[in-house]
């Protein structure tokens, strides 16, 4: 069986949301199957030097417009949230905490709920209560939820992915490992599709 596609990306970041609208029907056309990383911008930033789009002058408006732009443009449901960016220690360690209570499917699924919660409802998924309620909406343990994010295991855990994806490379969000061959950004997509049907580019 061929390897699966190691697919990265920040909660806050609109082109992983777009990525994550994408990915796994990508995946399938190829047989193959995707592994799903959370991963934290701000962590990342501290080695490249890099800060969230919408700070950076000029190139903050365009990547606004751009957001809207490449929503329209591929048919996905979006809405600058009032609360951008922010924070997603929270919800990615309510991922990985979903992952080793209920399996690789139904972390995804929670992933996509937090997406589409921040990305069409404006829901602040900074705040661990709105975390708490998404996970409860999907009939998950929302209170064990709460206890499990805040555990040493998890935020341990959400560390030793951080230091595994930036060992791989990993710089930003969407990032796409094919066959060790990475691929940084929505607009790599066609690339990445290219990749899995010809085994090279």
């Amino acid at each position: 069986m061929a390897a699966a596609i190691h697919f990265y990306f920040d909660f806050a970041s609109p082109y992983g949301y777009f990525a994550s609208t994408r990915i796994d029907e990508l995946a399938a056309k190829y047989g193959r199957d995707v592994e799903w990383h959370p991963i934290l911008l701000g962590v990342v930033f501290k080695t490249t030097g890099g800060m969230p789009l919408p700070m950076i002058p000029m190139k903050g408006e365009y990547s606004v417009r751009d957001f809207e732009r490449s929503a329209r443009f591929h048919g996905i449901a979006y809405k600058l949230p009032q609360a951008f960016p922010l924070p997603t220690q929270s919800a990615a360690r309510a991922m990985l905490w979903v992952k080793d209570k209920y399996g690789d499917e139904r972390a995804i699924e929670f992933a996509k709920a937090v997406f589409k919660a921040y990305f069409v409802d404006d829901v602040n998924i900074g705040d661990p209560v709105h975390i708490a309620k998404i996970a409860s909406g999907m009939g998950l343990d929302s209170s064990r939820m709460a206890e499990g994010i805040n555990s040493a295991q998890v935020k341990d855990q959400l560390r030793a992915e951080m230091d595994l994806a930036m060992a791989r490379g990993v710089f930003g969000s969407p990032y796409v490992i094919v066959d060790n061959e990475g691929f940084w950004g929505f607009d790599r997509f066609d690339q990445v599709d290219a990749m899995l049907k010809n085994g090279k580019i």
